[in-house]
């Protein structure tokens, strides 16, 4: 019996993005969404999504329940690195000289401006609990209450 790789990573892929989608975030699949949703104004939690453990794991759970918080950004989007590259290379470079390049990952803008991240060094092994303590840090930090 032979297996497809390419049917089995587009099911992965697929199922990553709507988990994401159906907690709210909005997909920017191009470089032009990207720019024009990191160009509004307010706060926005940016997921940089991926198809590894890690993001499965934790990012994605840790994404999904974090939100559930008195302070909350004004928009929640997501990028998928390996899939939407251009899209996912400029929020990275909106993101800044200073921003890590890593997925999954979390990025916090105000304005557009970035203001807070938690890179994958603060994802992989560690517990999701975790990753939602740091990224309500960030909401406490920088979002209004709602």
């Amino acid at each position: 019996m032979a297996m497809d790789f390419n049917f089995l990573m587009n099911d992965i892929v697929t199922t990553a993005r709507q988990e994401l989608a159906d907690g709210g975030y909005t997909q920017l699949e191009t470089a032009e969404e990207v720019t024009e949703a990191f160009s509004k104004p307010g706060t926005s939690l940016v997921m940089v999504n991926s198809v590894c453990g890690c993001a499965g794991g934790i990012a994605r759970p840790a994404a999904l329940h974090a939100i559930h918080y008195d302070k909350r950004p004004d928009n929640l989007y997501t990028v998928f690195a390996g899939q939407d590259k251009e899209a996912t290379a400029q929020a990275r470079a909106i993101f800044g000289d200073d921003h890590l390049p890593s997925s999954p990952s979390f990025a916090l803008l105000k304005d557009g401006e970035l203001v807070g991240e938690i890179g994958r060094h603060e994802i992989e092994g560690h517990d999701p609990m975790s990753v939602i303590t740091h990224i309500q840090a960030l909401f406490e930090e920088h979002c209004k209450e709602i």
